[in-house]
């Protein structure tokens, strides 16, 4: 039979299902082998989703706004127009394609298949010869009739964002022809994704309001999943206080060069578990798994309210500039949902700074899959009694280290965070070498 089935791809190891953000393409529409027909959100970013056949989209089954168990069938795709009416009448029937599948073998090789291709549409394509545009751009260009291949895309590994379609037809233009990408309507009721718009729009923070209960976001529901899988793990804490007059000192000699604190702590962090491999390891049923490896997840907050941790790989081996330019583009891409699954899910050790919303300390819940998480307080300035007997003022710290009790000890957090101190404290220059 020449009528395929689009099914919901597994785009994370922890991916159970999807929420449809938007259909690139309406029924009816010629789709392309490798064409992007939809925008899935899963619990850490949106992905375009390719199809793996040629022919027209017969029949939409989840739509935008509504959610999907992996491996079910979303979509149906005939191989000709005459095959459409009999995609939507199997659709119709209740036949078996228009059900979630039963038999894990295709849902296998479905995922199996669309795993690398969906990592390389994540919003920076590298394929040569290839257009990469998002969605929006892709629907603002056929509106105001924009061929995509005249333009330099300004997105990230650049691809064509829907301010460079705009760009373009607003050149001898007059003002007026803005409604083209009109404002979204301000909602009357609790925020939930309407299926009627086919653009991808940055979800919208939900409004607090008396008497409403707000649904979670996927992004929230995958904090809540990661949390509770963190109850059954032994874990213990111990706090350290740091001086760090020279680092910011350091700090304010090479912001001006793109050098960022966040980048210059995670290298800190990666330079010491170079001398303490237990603290970069995690457990298994297996026994300990030594990470080959530093690589240092960083929480990030995210506008709609949840939680993501991109990654700074081989942090200890990167240098200091080149880190804090990866972790800029990390922050960037992963507000705009648009990290690759490799980009948030391969950290050996979590950072968490609370301080610079002026927390003096806290404790941090350990990430599933780590063996510890470090909480970073703010620096502040305090009266200290120094070497010499007299008192003088420094800029001091707080961390606190959480680590799996299951692998690891108090002693080795404290003897971490002893190296870490003594790494900041008095050699911080060795940072930019």
């Amino acid at each position: 039979m020449s009528i395929h089935e689009v099914f919901m791809p597994a785009l994370s190891s922890t991916m159970t299902e999807g929420k449809i953000v938007s259909w690139v393409k309406s029924p009816g529409d010629k789709v392309e082998k490798g064409e992007t027909v939809v925008v899935v959100e899963s619990d850490k970013a949106d992905m375009d989703v390719e199809t793996f056949y040629e022919g027209f989209l017969a029949h939409i089954i989840v739509e935008a706004g509504e959610t999907a168990p992996v491996g079910s069938a979303i979509a149906f795709i005939a191989e000709t127009e005459a095959e459409i009416e009999q995609a939507k009448s199997l659709a119709n029937s209740g036949g078996a394609a228009a059900t979630p599948t039963s038999s894990p073998e295709p849902v296998a090789a479905t995922a199996s298949a669309a795993t690398p291709a969906l990592a390389s549409q994540n919003g920076s394509n590298h394929k040569e010869g290839r257009l990469v545009a998002s969605p929006r751009a892709r629907k603002l260009a056929k509106e105001l009739k924009v061929d995509l291949t005249t333009l330099q895309g300004s997105g990230p590994h650049g691809r064509i964002v829907a301010e460079d379609v705009e760009a373009l037809s607003n050149k001898g233009k007059q003002p007026a022809a803005a409604p083209v990408a009109p404002a979204a309507p301000v909602p009357t009721s609790v925020p939930v994704a309407p299926p009627a718009p086919r653009t991808p729009a940055p979800a919208p923070v939900a409004a607090a309001v008396p008497g409403q209960t707000v649904p979670l976001t996927t992004f929230q529901n995958a904090v809540v999943r990661n949390m509770v899988a963190t109850i059954s793990v032994p874990v213990f804490r111990v706090g350290y206080t740091i001086t760090t007059d020279g680092l910011d000192k350091l700090y304010k000699q090479i912001k001006s060069k793109g050098v960022t604190m966040t980048a210059l702590l995670a290298k800190a962090v990666a330079v010491t578990l170079q001398k303490h491999p237990l603290l970069n390891a995690s457990y298994s049923d297996q026994g300990i798994v030594y990470h080959s490896d530093i690589n240092i997840s960083v929480a990030v907050a995210m506008d709609d309210g949840g939680l993501i941790t991109p990654v700074l790989q081989n942090a200890d081996a990167v240098d200091i500039y080149s880190l804090s330019r990866t972790w800029k583009s990390l922050v960037e891409r992963a507000r705009a949902k648009q990290l690759q699954p490799q980009e948030y899910n391969s950290g050996t050790f979590t950072l968490s700074n609370l301080g610079m919303f002026g927390v003096d300390k806290f404790d941090a819940i350990l990430p599933p899959g780590q063996g510890s998480i470090l909480a970073i307080g703010a620096s502040r300035s305090q009266v200290v009694a120094t070497a010499d007997g007299l008192f003088g003022v420094r800029q001091q710290m707080q961390v606190n280290i959480t680590s799996d009790h299951r692998i690891i000890y108090g002693a080795h957090a404290a003897a971490f965070l002893q190296d870490l101190a003594k790494l900041i404290e008095t050699n911080p220059q060795s940072l930019t070498m």
